[in-house]
């Protein structure tokens, strides 16, 4: 064994981590085949890709079945590779010189050394060397916008980002001799955002990861007292670029990636300045991992941020050690909308897992007198008292805005890193699937005799057939656009809308008469006021029910209106429909047809759930 950066990574999240990994002293000065280093470096970098297609799944939970993630992991491994490839390729032409990258060999560069009897390793993703300097670039599969959407600027005034590109290299404008940055922003609006880059556990992940491949090539220069070679060094990441937009060349069925209108699918950030200043603080985390090495301590540690509670990377031992003693259902964490938690009576604040570090772990557990928000409180009744609170004056007459016929209407999507088909950029939601269920009036449509469901299928360009087909049921000119978050479908449609502009002004007139799910349920405050309501009105859900323990997801208020049930489907969720359209080409005949069937009968189930809940508000708001 030895620590590689990924076991890095995961050691300096707490004191415990290392003590419930259950590491031997013995073990971290010996062996680590790169094999199994790249099983675990691909193994991290997957979540990276993962979070981009799904966060959490329908209720708000990160998937916890390793069957599931392994084959999340089978089905984007290739995504993630052809990434490393393209950075590969695109710092080989930036910059010249050797070039070394992976290409399923042995011969990424690696730098190692031995510290307090423990050996320390890593490969490099991309190593570039010329005359004058040595290139590390690090690739992760998220995208520019994370950082060029750090911005700043005066009061009132256009907010410009951080980072100045040139060359396809974003640098820091602070940091560019002579940039004119207080014509843009105080200075102190920059440090603000540029601060950002040092949080490891949101906007600054990847920095930290990036400074971490730093302190272990600065550290094996050092111990062999080579500290001269040190200033040759520059330090990349490498993302995929938002403003890439796949042209639709084609080689042998697989996408060529050139330059296109001035941008290339990868760009890099330069942060030679940024990792500099981030290596204290990881010589602290080491001494951390050490100290934590030494004494194996197994004792609970305050929960935090670096739990991940909720993200794709959740520390693994957070739903099985350190967070289980969080309720499953109506946890102090399910009051809604509560990013800033609640005041204690000493005038503290408690927000997130700082609840349940203080022993406030059910909803109920907090104290009746520091709630005051009205949501907070019809939760607090509904679950004390095993009640539903319904507005049906709001309710009743938000349905009356509905035009038939209602167009109940969900997508699958396939959000890859790389942009499969010509218009599409990087982790576009490029869709696959749709089920449509048409209820001609109020109450009126057959769950089977209504529905037609568009199923690609080859993971092939069928976007304008699905386009076709949609056209084909829905009248532009009337009805309503229904869905459970119809933002998302508004989204799709109007991506197609702009890819396929022959088909612009249908699709357009179908995204503008969108209508929420959610607006019956939760709230629209735009959309209350114009029908009249005023005060706490505008504030509050339209409905609640202890079961929903906080959310609204379809997966949590079916089961309250409906029997209907995902439980016994072979596809049950959002995640499962992509793994499983991504695995068609892995597939024989009849499995292909299995699936494909199964893909099916789940995506219709959405648009029926839809049908079938609405069904149920009108009834409860009709009743005496």
């Amino acid at each position: 064994m030895a620590i590689s950066k990924t076991r890095f990574l995961n050691y300096s999240r707490c004191p415990r981590y290392v003590a419930l990994e259950g590491v031997k002293k013995d073990a971290l000065d010996g062996d680590l085949s790169y094999d199994m280093y790249k099983k675990e470096e691909y193994q991290s970098e997957i979540s990276e890709l993962y979070q981009a297609m799904v966060d959490v799944d329908e209720d708000g939970n990160v998937v916890d079945k390793t069957e599931v993630v392994n084959r999340q992991l089978e089905a984007m491994l290739p995504y993630y590779k052809r990434v490393e490839l393209e950075a590969g390729r695109i710092v080989s032409l930036m910059f010249g010189g050797k070039t070394i990258y992976a290409q399923e060999t042995h011969d990424q560069v690696k730098y190692e050394f031995c510290l307090n009897g423990i050996r320390y390793l890593c490969y490099v993703d991309v190593y570039n060397e010329s005359e004058k300097c040595i290139n590390i670039v690090e690739v992760k599969a998220t995208t520019s916008k994370k950082y060029t959407d750090l911005a700043g600027g005066y009061r009132k005034g256009k907010k410009y980002s951080i980072f100045r590109k040139k060359n396809n290299i974003y640098q820091l404008k602070g940091e560019i001799e002579g940039y004119p940055l207080e014509n843009e922003m105080p200075l102190e609006s920059y440090k603000r955002e540029r601060q950002k880059l040092f949080d490891r556990y949101r906007v600054g992940e990847y920095v930290h990861d990036l400074a971490v491949q730093r302190f272990f090539i600065e550290s094996m220069y050092k111990l062999r007292h080579q500290e001269d070679k040190l200033p040759k060094f520059h330090y990349y990441l490498a993302v995929l670029n938002q403003n890439y937009v796949f042209d639709g060349t084609y080689k042998d069925n697989e996408p060529v990636y050139h330059e296109h209108h001035g941008e290339e699918l990868i760009t890099l950030f330069q942060l030679d300045q940024v990792t500099l200043e981030y290596l204290p603080l990881i010589e602290k985390e080491n001494e951390s991992i050490l100290k934590a090495i030494h004494d194996m301590d197994t004792k609970p540690c305050p929960l935090g941020i670096s739990c991940g509670y909720k993200a794709q990377n959740c520390c693994k031992y957070f739903q099985s050690v350190c967070g289980k003693c969080i309720p499953l259902k109506n946890s102090s964490l399910c009051y809604v909308n509560n990013p800033f938690g609640f005041v204690t009576d000493d005038n503290k604040r408690l927000k997130g897992l700082e609840l349940i570090n203080a022993g406030y772990l059910h909803l109920l557990d907090i104290p009746e007198r520091w709630i005051t928000k009205k949501n907070h409180v019809i939760q607090r009744e509904c679950v004390l008292n095993h009640s539903q609170f319904v507005h049906k004056e709001k309710i009743r007459k938000a349905l009356a805005c509905l035009e038939y016929p209602i167009y109940h209407l969900d997508f699958e999507t396939f959000p890859c890193p790389l942009p499969r088909f010509k218009g599409e950029w990087p982790y576009i939601q490029s869709p696959f699937e749709f089920s449509l269920h048409i209820e001609s009036s109020p109450g009126v449509c057959d769950q089977y005799n209504d529905n037609i469901v568009f199923l690609a299928q080859t993971t092939g360009d069928e976007r304008e057939e699905l386009i076709k087909e949609l056209l084909k049921y829905i009248d532009p000119d009337k009805g309503t656009l229904f869905a459970q978050n119809v933002a998302f479908e508004k989204g799709r449609i109007k991506e197609l809308a702009m890819i396929f502009p022959k088909y612009k002004e249908s699709l357009m007139k179908i995204y503008n008469r969108g209508f929420d799910l959610l607006w019956l349920l939760n709230n629209n405050k735009e959309l209350y006021e114009r029908l009249g309501f005023k005060g706490e009105d505008l504030e509050t859900f339209n409905f609640y029910d202890e079961n929903l323990s906080g959310s609204f997801s379809i997966k949590k208020t079916l089961p309250v209106f409906s029997e209907l049930s995902y439980k016994d489907l072979v596809v049950k969720n959002g995640t499962d429909a992509i793994v499983e359209y991504a695995n068609y080409e892995k597939m024989c005949k009849e499995v292909l047809k299995e699936k494909q069937d199964a893909l099916r009968v789940y995506c219709a189930q959405d648009t029926w759930a839809m049908v079938e809940i609405l069904n149920a508000l009108r009834k409860i708001v009709n009743e005496a």
